[in-house]
């Protein structure tokens, strides 16, 4: 047990000082608000927390925090926040929602944003639009080619590292924790784990390196930047996704991008 908490042992409740980031909407320039002592259980979530703070407010007739949550069970990635700077908070491998307040002390000081991001634009308060996530995913993230009907188990021999490896990048839950620690609100990683995912299965390498060309390329027209190999995204990302599928979707599109110049000078040769 740490020492944060051990602090909390025969303790009911605490108390934090919160500074939130509120925006009314997409023009508005936004600001942080402080709501001191907010009292909550040591055992409650971050957004549990959140939700007795909103409670509070619209009993006094204030307008609640907004922030996105679903699962709140770590699964669907739709938290997103940043604790003290750090996305989802300090805890490693946990999303925000998993994220407990006795992972802080007593009279703790805590400043809440959103995903600061030029491809996550903040929509209100801490709820940013990551549908250039969705875009990426349009793109090429998915096996177009007649895959057939769902096969038993064992019908497709795929080797233990590669159903390994394909394992590890699905894991990925398209939170956008990477870009926003990123300093070049760079999403490679989130490209790179859905890119992997696939490449590593039968189904999907008939379209591999088509399908990096068409996903990088609609990162770019995102505006998400490039890697500067900080690592700050496998730091932060809840499912610890290893940064290999970076280096395994930049071999993919370099792959891509020689067999097209390839194909670009046979064509012209032809001619």
């Amino acid at each position: 047990m740490s020492a944060q908490q051990s602090g909390h042992q025969g303790h009911s409740t605490m108390k934090v000082t919160l500074h939130v980031w509120r925006q009314k909407d997409a023009r508005d320039p936004g600001r942080m608000v402080g709501y001191p002592n907010v009292e909550c259980s040591p055992d409650m979530s971050f957004l549990e927390m959140l939700d007795v703070l909103n409670e509070r407010l619209m009993e006094k007739g204030e307008e609640p925090i907004a922030f996105d949550s679903d699962c709140r069970e770590g699964i669907c990635g739709a938290c997103s926040l940043t604790v003290n700077g750090i996305p989802h908070g300090p805890r490693k491998g946990t999303t925000v929602c998993q994220l407990h307040m006795r992972s802080f002390e007593d009279g703790a000081e805590l400043f809440i944003e959103p995903w600061r991001a030029k491809a996550f634009p903040v929509l209100r308060d801490l709820v940013v639009d990551r549908s250039a996530f969705d875009r990426i995913i349009e793109a090429g993230g998915f096996v177009s080619v007649r895959a057939g009907g769902c096969p038993d188990g064992n019908a497709i021999p795929v080797p233990k590292e590669e159903a390994d490896q394909a394992m590890d990048a699905a894991a990925c839950i398209g939170c956008g924790a990477c870009v926003a620690a990123c300093p070049n609100a760079a999403a490679m990683l989130f490209v790179g784990a859905k890119i992997s995912h696939l490449r590593h299965l039968p189904q999907g390498q008939a379209e591999q390196k088509r399908r990096a060309q068409a996903m990088v390329d609609q990162m770019d027209s995102e505006g998400f930047g490039n890697c500067s190999n900080y690592l700050e995204c496998e730091a932060v990302c809840p499912k610890e996704i290893s940064v290999k599928v970076i280096a395994e979707m930049n071999r993919d599109y370099l792959s891509a991008s020689l067999t097209r110049e390839e194909q670009k000078n046979d064509g012209g040769g032809a001619g």
